[in-house]
Order: C-alpha cells, then sequence, then structure tokens
C-alpha cells in the first residue's frame, strides 16, 4: 500500500485527493524533528509547506521507502534538496499556485502605505481622532517601479495600471517585447530607482539579487519613495533602510518578508514609517487551497504513474526516456550555466542543436535543461519543468534544431545565444556516452570537464601568462585541479579554463583581472 504523511497543516482537500486516488494518508502536523525521523520509513511520500525541516538526518532515516517530498508552495529552503537528490528523492514544488495572492497582498501593501491605514487604525482605536495627522497620497498618476517582473510582477503591473499607476520595470529576463504587451516601460535599475514613487520588489533572492537595495541604491532612490517587499528577505539592507526611514529619505516600507525569519526581533520594529506583516504573501484560503490540490495530484502521479510535474531536482520524464536522456541533459545543464555565467543577463534568444546520435532524441527534456542551466544562474526557482515556461514569459526566443548529419563527434550538443552584442555558441560532447565535455567555447575549440569550481580567463596568447596565473593562484593557496587551453591562433586570443578547490573571492577574480594580457576573468561554479 502506498503511503503519504501530510507534516504540515495543509487543506483537507490535499487528504482527500490521496484517498481518492487509492492512497494511505496520515495527517501530524506539528511534529517534532526527532518524532519525524523515527515515523518517516515507513511513508512512499512526505507532503509539507514551510514549517516542517527536512534535513540530512530525516532523509537518511526516509530510506530505503521514501521517493517524494512535496511541497506546497515554492520556496524549498527548508528541504535539502541536495541531500534528497543524492539519495534519489524527487522534490517537487507548486511554482505557481499562490502568485495572484501574493500580488494582492503587495497591491494591499501600497494601500496601506499611501493612506498610513496601519497607524491611523492604531490611532483611531486609542481615542485620539488625529484626522490632520493622517495626510495621505494618491496611487492614480504616481510612477511604480517594478523590480522584477515575471509571474507575480506582472499580476502587480497589471492591478497598478487598474489604479492609473504608470509602471517601469528592472527585469534583465523582460524583453522589450514582452515589456510592450504588459504596458510598462522597461528601464535600468538607476533610473527605477530615481524616478520610481513606489518600488515593490517580486525577484528571488540569489547572489545576483541579495541586497539590491542597499545603502548605495537607496541613495539613489528618489526622496520621499515607498517601498514594498512581498518577495524575499535579504533583497534589502535592513540597516539602510532603517537609516533611510529614520532621516525620511525614504517616506515608507512596507514588509512581509525579512533577512531572517520568524522575525520576531528585529532593529527595524518600531521604526516611523513602518509596516510589517508575518510573510502572508500566500495567505489567502484560495491560495492554501490551490497548493495543496496541486501538491496531492503532482505526488499521486509520480507514485502511482511515474509522472513528474514541477520537480526542482529532475525534469518532466517518461521512464523509458530517462535512463538515455541523463547524460545529455547533464551535459545540456551544464552548458547553460556556462553561457549564463559568462555572458549574464543579457541573453535575447537560445538556439539548442543537436547533432549526430542526439539527434535522435527527445530534444525537449534537453531544451528544458539548458534553460534551466542558463536561468539557474539568476533564480533560485527555476527547474528543467518551468524554465521553458519563464523564458517564454520572459520574451525569450528558444529554438531547436535537428542535424542528421554527423562532424567530428559521434553526438554534439551545441548552444548558442543570442544577445545585444551578437552570438555566443558553446558546445559539448560524450565522451563513452555518459561523460559530459566541453569542446568549443565561442569558437575556440578546448576539451574540458565542467565541474566544481572553476575560472574562466580570456586572454592574450603570450609566454609567461600560465606561470603568472599559477604564481597569483599559488599566493591565495587555491590550488588547481585541472587546467585546460585553447587558442584562436599564435599570438591570438586565447582561453584557460582552470578548475580550483576553492571558491575564487572578488578580491583575486580583480587581481587575476588585472594580470598582463588578461581580457575577461569570470568565477564559475557547477
Amino acid at each position: 500500500m502506498v503511503r503519504v504523511l501530510i507534516a504540515d497543516a495543509m487543506d483537507p482537500r490535499a487528504a482527500a485527493i490521496f484517498r481518492e486516488r487509492g492512497i494511505e494518508v496520515d495527517e501530524k502536523p506539528g511534529l517534532s524533528a526527532d518524532e519525524l525521523t523515527t515515523i518517516i520509513g515507513g511513508y512512499d511520500g512526505l507532503a509539507v509547506r514551510s514549517s516542517t525541516r527536512v534535513t540530512a538526518a530525516v532523509l537518511d532515516a526516509a530510506l530505503p521507502r521514501l521517493k517524494v517530498i512535496g511541497r506546497a508552495g515554492i520556496g524549498v529552503d527548508t528541504i535539502d534538496v541536495p541531500a534528497a537528490s543524492a539519495r534519489g528523492i524527487v522534490v517537487m514544488n507548486t511554482p505557481f499556485g499562490n502568485s495572484i495572492t501574493t500580488a494582492e497582498h503587495a497591491i494591499a501593501m501600497l494601500f496601506a502605505l499611501a493612506r498610513e491605514i496601519p497607524a491611523a487604525d492604531a490611532s483611531t482605536q486609542a481615542g485620539r481622532w488625529e484626522k490632520n495627522r493622517f495626510m495621505g497620497i494618491e496611487l492614480s498618476g504616481k510612477t511604480l517601479g517594478l523590480i522584477g517582473c515575471g509571474n507575480i510582477g506582472s499580476i502587480v503591473a497589471d492591478r497598478a495600471q487598474g489604479l492609473k499607476m504608470k509602471v517601469v520595470a528592472y527585469d534583465p529576463f523582460l524583453s522589450p517585447e514582452r515589456a510592450v504587451d504588459l504596458g510598462v516601460e522597461k528601464v535600468e535599475l538607476d533610473e527605477l530607482l530615481a524616478r520610481a514613487d513606489f518600488i515593490s520588489l517580486h525577484t528571488p533572492l540569489t547572489d545576483q539579487t541579495r541586497g539590491i537595495l542597499s545603502r548605495g541604491a537607496l541613495a539613489k532612490a528618489k526622496p520621499g519613495v515607498r517601498i514594498v517587499n512581498c518577495a524575499r528577505g535579504g533583497l534589502i539592507d535592513e540597516a539602510a533602510l532603517k537609516e533611510a526611514l529614520e532621516r525620511g529619505h525614504v517616506a515608507g516600507a512596507a514588509l512581509d518578508v525579512f533577512s531572517q525569519e520568524p522575525a520576531k526581533d528585529n532593529d527595524l520594529f518600531g521604526t516611523p514609517g513602518l509596516i510589517c506583516t508575518p510573510h502572508l504573501g500566500a495567505s489567502t484560503s484560495e491560495a492554501q487551497v490551490n497548493v495543496a490540490i496541486q501538491i496531492a495530484e503532482q505526488m499521486s502521479d509520480y507514485l502511482l504513474l511515474g509522472g513528474i510535474t514541477n520537480a526542482v531536482n529532475m525534469p518532466s520524464l517518461s521512464a523509458e526516456e530517462a535512463p538515455r536522456l541523463k547524460p545529455y541533459m547533464a551535459l545540456a545543464e551544464k552548458l547553460g550555466r556556462l553561457v549564463g555565467q559568462v555572458v549574464g543577463t543579457e541573453v535575447r534568444s537560445v538556439d539548442v542543436e543537436v547533432e549526430g546520435a542526439a539527434a535522435e532524441l527527445n530534444i525537449k527534456p534537453i531544451t528544458g535543461a539548458v534553460l534551466a542551466g542558463l536561468m539557474g544562474t539568476y533564480s533560485d526557482t527555476v527547474n528543467m519543468v518551468n524554465a521553458p515556461y519563464l523564458a517564454k514569459e520572459r520574451g525569450l526566443d528558444v529554438r531547436e534544431i535537428r542535424h542528421d548529419r554527423e562532424g567530428d563527434y559521434h553526438t554534439l550538443l551545441a548552444v548558442t545565444v543570442g544577445t545585444d552584442h551578437g552570438e555566443r555558441r558553446v558546445a559539448g560532447t560524450l565522451f563513452g556516452n555518459r561523460a559530459p565535455r566541453l569542446v568549443d567555447i565561442f569558437g575556440i575549440q578546448v576539451e574540458a570537464e565542467l565541474a566544481g569550481q572553476m575560472i574562466y580567463i580570456v586572454n592574450s596568447d603570450a609566454p609567461g601568462f600560465i606561470g603568472a596565473l599559477g604564481t597569483a593562484l599559488g599566493r591565495h593557496q587555491v590550488n588547481i585541479a585541472t587546467f585546460n587551453l585553447g587558442r584562436r591562433a599564435a599570438g591570438g586570443e586565447a582561453v584557460a579554463l582552470v578548475a580550483v578547490d576553492d571558491p575564487i573571492g572578488p578580491k583575486l577574480a580583480d587581481e587575476l583581472a588585472r594580470l598582463p594580457g588578461v581580457l575577461q576573468v569570470v568565477p564559475l561554479s557547477f
């Protein structure tokens, strides 16, 4: 008998769906870590929300029976996904089940800021009747700056336009065509900061977006700006925001998320102009029903039929295709991640080409893996399932090209991205039909394994460069694991792909960039 444990409070329709599909289900919210560890080994599936932490210890206790973990919601930060992947456990989420709810909460925060509703409510209920104290502003005619204009941000844009606001958006993935469709003006971050009367954040928390509203960014913001964050804690420098509120440079801020949660003690609390809610973005009855239904249906399909939907650690695949496609998808994800890290956010189009033996395969999962690698550099919620949807939403032109010919390699996969500055192409193959290898990077032949921490260096081919590079790394106690070289011609442009045992920090990257003849240095992670 297939058994599922629901370990967090969830709409009862989830349990009903499991039972309708013939799955035995136990609802036990509020288990301690020890209690969960004790019983998890008796279940095939685990359904959670944000309260239950699924650690490596829990996963060890779950083996060998547990097959799938379902998160009713988008964030999987409470689940040790790498540990689950290593143990062969699928992790699923419901990335779009609460989009409208979160967007509406952001709009509610805009109104609360504009009319000082929480403070006015407290004052009135205290019997003070301070009518002249609370002089608000209208939303109509104001400029709303969206940092992030994906699924939720685009809904906020639509609602704001209904309020007669002008919407400008900063989103590296937002194409000009998509911006026109949404009726928003695409701008760079500095221009948004200078123009926006209100700023609302709708971007995931990544290395690129962490602290995007930094002390420097807040200083560039329009005086009197009001800020809403219903996305992720950590996007705003909270200490800098507190100072800006106290100075009056920021007229108000409404936060639903915080850098540390639960936020029971935060230095921001009590700051004039601050409105706080306890991470309520997804807290509506409709959203709770939607994500509960979705996760129960997804888990049931996997446990009973093998169907995989919205998995964060593997693509949608049939049982027959999976063994043959797995090494190709590993190669595809690495090529996409390489391009994403080197080219950055300028990508406007993506061509996925397969040649030789690869041309006989189902190309969709391969394309999904390329896009997941490419966009995963900038988003913590992209997977091989939702990456094509997100690419389409942002206006990326994605093409799949098959070549029946067989060239220099028995099988070849190439990824070409179009940018505002031209096309960039990388290609790879499989050694022994299973080991991914890079064979071409931006027109330069090179043979390299893409794994772990690496450094991509473009330099002018000249004697002494390798020695200078090795010396610089040695001074910082960074050990070289592998060293791969290629060049266009003697004395011309050359590239080095260096695998190292430790991550390369900004200080060392800057030092390497200053070596004679170096044109570009990009730390890579695979």
